[in-house]
């Protein structure tokens, strides 16, 4: 069987950061059903639309890593009640020119310390994944969303470890591989 070619975005740019954890889970735990490489956000210089026709080798590597997967996991804290500065940085990439995320199938996921996860985060994401230069095929909410709450408790040497957690992750990944083969555009 072949391997989904899967891109994964992390939010957040801290070393010993709860979303890497779950980047870590995902990469272990699918390796049998999916190939799954990291984008390195933060080192994409600002969105700048003067340079968006001819962007730095680094932007057009990202670009190319975005066309190239089948599909894309974005793994987002929440800073402020959004996403990370970072984050939308890199989205307003993708979204110029090449507009390389429109159809692409998305999987959204964040992890935080807090009692509701990452859930105001995740809800601005869809919103800006819905926009017409992004227009990404996110998996629809209703039992999809991944929003690991108390995530300083259930992550340990950089992996998450919380069966509960676990188990739900392997509902959604597989409704996500379910969903990307009967939805093709």
């Amino acid at each position: 069987m072949k391997k989904l070619n899967v891109l994964a975005i992390v939010g957040s740019l801290r070393n010993e950061s709860l979303n890497s954890c779950v980047l870590e889970t995902l990469k272990e735990r699918y390796a049998p059903e999916w190939s799954i490489s990291a984008a390195d956000i933060g080192s994409l210089p600002f969105y700048n639309q003067d340079i968006e026709l001819s962007p730095p080798p680094i932007v057009k590597a990202f670009l190319e890593q975005v066309t190239e997967a089948e599909a894309v996991i974005i793994v987002t804290p929440e800073y402020n009640w959004s996403i990370p500065g970072v984050l939308k940085n890199a989205l307003d990439w993708l979204s110029r020119v090449e507009k390389v995320m429109v159809g692409k199938p998305v999987l959204i996921m964040g992890a935080s310390t807090g009692m509701i996860g990452t859930l105001r985060a995740q809800t601005h994401l869809r919103q800006i994944l819905s926009s017409p230069g992004l227009n990404a095929r996110v998996l629809p909410p209703g039992g999809n969303e991944v929003l690991i709450n108390l995530a300083d408790r259930k992550c340990r040497d950089g992996r998450l470890i919380n069966e509960e957690t676990l188990s739900f992750l392997d509902q959604v990944v597989n409704r996500f591989n379910n969903w990307i083969k009967t939805n093709k555009p």
